[in-house]
């Protein structure tokens, strides 16, 4: 088993990369590789950063690799909210995201902030 497969934050953010998913699998087909697949992009690139962050030498490096997951955590819902305000989801899944996203932004930062 990898380090990163016991985070409670990498788990969380497999499961909000899914919604994400899920949610823009909806998009018209014009966007499935505009907006969709930045979103996508985007959400891929949380777990993945928390991963490859975990397998870093110092807890220096393995801290500017949760930063890059808190970041591309802010893409996806600044690029939510193109997805919403373009009709391309609805109010209540945006807003179901959003929160998801927002405490998962808070658990990484106490995460972060935590190593010493």
């Amino acid at each position: 088993m990898f380090r990163f497969e016991n985070l409670e934050i990498w788990q969380e953010s497999i499961k909000s990369a899914n919604l994400v998913y899920d949610t823009t699998n909806k998009f018209p087909q014009v966007e499935l590789f505009g907006l969709g697949s930045q979103i996508k992009r985007a959400a891929v690139s949380i777990s993945a950063n928390i991963a490859e962050g975990s397998a870093s030498e110092s807890v220096k490096e393995f801290k500017a690799f949760l930063n890059y997951s808190i970041r591309s955590a802010a893409e996806v819902v600044s690029e939510l909210y193109i997805a919403k305000n373009r009709n391309y989801i609805e109010e209540k899944e945006f807003e179901d995201l959003y929160n998801r996203l927002e405490i998962l932004i808070r658990r990484i930062t106490a995460f972060r902030n935590s190593l010493k």
